[in-house]
């Protein structure tokens, strides 16, 4: 329960990296204990290194940061970095604490349970899907039993049972908890207060409510500002035309004249700086290989995980142009794994049609070149463009000048994406396979991606666990690999719009 007790407060406190990127400016806010915050702000603007700040993995230029003392905190992670993919389940948990643990393998299984997770302790954590990977950077936050939890993205890659589980443990969770998450019905389902990062002034802004209340309240004031601005601006055009009129005059008329410029300057100050946070990507459109005809994928067999197994299950998938197909199952099924084999042309039971050229967003981005600049990144697959098209299409993912000279693997999870989706407009794929492409990325943007993605001209498959996402993309197909696994199910194509997702392997629209 949330008490008056203050156990963290920002204190004028200003931060940039490299004396270049200026990301807060003169901040302070305060968290109570027991509160359930949310971190708001758009992709990029430095939500991640408020956390880092609260932990002291970064030090402030400026200001003073106050924590409660002996309060202790531990941060789940947006991602598990790629170094660490090589340690074992244990070795990982192992890690969390600075000296050796000598019942490590109990406690392991105790807060497995908590995040509703089944691995070996032995098993490498390369070995393990998005969505497994997502349950144990929460495990490894809650292993340590923090006074306050740090989650940054927890949803990523989750499924709808994961996340319906975590949205109940916080829910119920007795001690202090600051999320970052653009999943609206998650944030609203357990926050009392909002912490809203304002890109534009590189301020913080302190609301108290939940979720959806705090949104509601920042758009209304959002738009009081847009009239005060409105107001302000025709009265100072009102002011200046009479200020030069009086000014022309003689005598006591240029003492008025002279007392509304003063005015003049007094209302200008009033104006509030326009906000950025409402910037949202342009409309795109991701182009089609032209060659690319007639059945683009035959699938006849998908291999699934069965109590940590693989199995090999026959299916009969065909996918055209403009044909859609919607990878459906729990965390852990194989869907990533599918995906990844299916992009590469080493999926069993696979063959994609010659010459077709292939577009793969990977949830882990590892399709890009973490040493490369934005800007290297896009050159490389825009060898038929001109630097004015590649600059303009950079422009529409809001890719400005200093983030293309940014290296990739500097950039924010949600800003990787972003660079992921702009290269595939330059790659114009004839296939398309999409892993969790929701993952990280503005609920702004989300509406734009959705109506790119359902003018695709080409096939496409796609993985995503967001429902609301999902329904505004033309599915023609489902294949759900939950469903493969259960005993005696039968191959019968149905309508993916009116028959229930269980007891099907495969669903067809063309098949009702």
């Amino acid at each position: 329960m949330q008490n008056d007790e203050v156990i963290i407060r920002f204190n004028n406190i200003s931060f940039e990296y490299n004396h270049a990127k200026p990301i807060l400016s003169g901040v302070n806010f305060s968290v109570r204990k027991g509160s359930k915050i949310a971190l708001m702000g758009q992709n990029g603007v430095g939500k991640t290194t408020i956390f880092q700040l609260i932990t002291k993995a970064l030090m402030p230029e400026s200001g003073s940061i106050a924590v409660a003392e002996n309060m202790t905190m531990a941060t789940a992670r947006q991602v598990i970095p790629r170094e660490e993919l090589t340690k074992t389940v244990r070795e990982f948990f192992e890690s969390a604490f600075s000296k050796k643990i000598y019942d490590i393998d109990p406690r392991i299984d105790r807060v497995l349970e908590v995040v509703h997770l089944a691995v070996p302790h032995d098993r490498p954590l390369k070995k393990l899907s998005g969505g497994q990977q997502a349950r144990l950077l929460l495990a490894y936050a809650l292993i340590q039993d923090p006074d306050v939890l740090l989650l940054d993205e927890p949803t990523n890659n989750l499924d709808k049972a994961g996340i319906e589980h975590l949205t109940k443990f916080l829910a119920e969770y007795k001690k202090t908890c600051i999320v970052i998450s653009h999943d609206s019905e998650f944030l609203n389902a357990f926050t009392s207060g909002v912490l809203y990062l304002e890109s534009s002034t590189q301020t913080v802004e302190q609301y108290v409510g939940n979720y959806h209340a705090v949104v509601s309240e920042i758009a209304a004031r959002l738009e009081r500002e847009r009239m005060k601005n409105a107001r302000l601006e025709q009265d100072i055009e009102n002011r200046k035309e009479q200020a030069n009129f009086f000014g022309q005059k003689g005598g006591h008329m240029r003492d008025v004249a002279r007392k509304m410029r003063e005015k003049i300057e007094e209302l200008e100050s009033e104006v509030v700086t326009v906000r950025q946070e409402d910037k949202t990507i342009r409309n795109f459109i991701i182009p089609c290989q032209e060659e690319a005809t007639g059945i683009l994928l035959t699938l006849t067999s998908v291999t699934v995980m069965q109590g940590h197994k693989p199995e090999a299950q026959s299916v009969k998938v065909q996918l055209r142009r403009k044909e859609r197909l919607l990878l459906m199952g729990p965390n852990g099924i194989g869907k990533t794994t599918l995906l990844e084999h299916l992009a590469s042309g080493h999926a069993l039971g696979e063959h994609i049609a010659e010459g077709t050229r292939i577009g793969y967003y990977r949830q882990d981005f590892s399709t890009l070149d973490f040493d490369a600049t934005v800007y290297q990144a896009l050159a490389n697959v825009a060898a038929n463009h001109s630097e004015q098209e590649l600059r303009s299409i950079a422009a529409g993912f809001l890719l400005d000048e200093r983030i293309l000279k940014t290296k990739i693997g500097a950039l924010s999870e949600g800003l990787k994406g972003l660079v992921a989706f702009a290269q595939l407009i330059f790659i114009r794929p004839g296939l398309l396979f999409l892993d969790e492409p929701t993952n990280h990325i503005n609920f702004r943007h989300l509406p734009v991606i959705a109506k790119a993605l359902d003018h695709y001209d080409g096939a496409l498959v796609l993985v995503s666990h967001v429902p609301d996402f999902v329904k505004k993309i033309r599915i023609d197909q489902t294949l759900d690999l939950g469903a493969l696994t259960e005993s005696n199910v039968t191959h019968k194509p149905i309508s993916t719009k009116t028959a229930p997702e269980k007891k099907s392997k495969v669903k067809s629209k063309k098949q009702k």
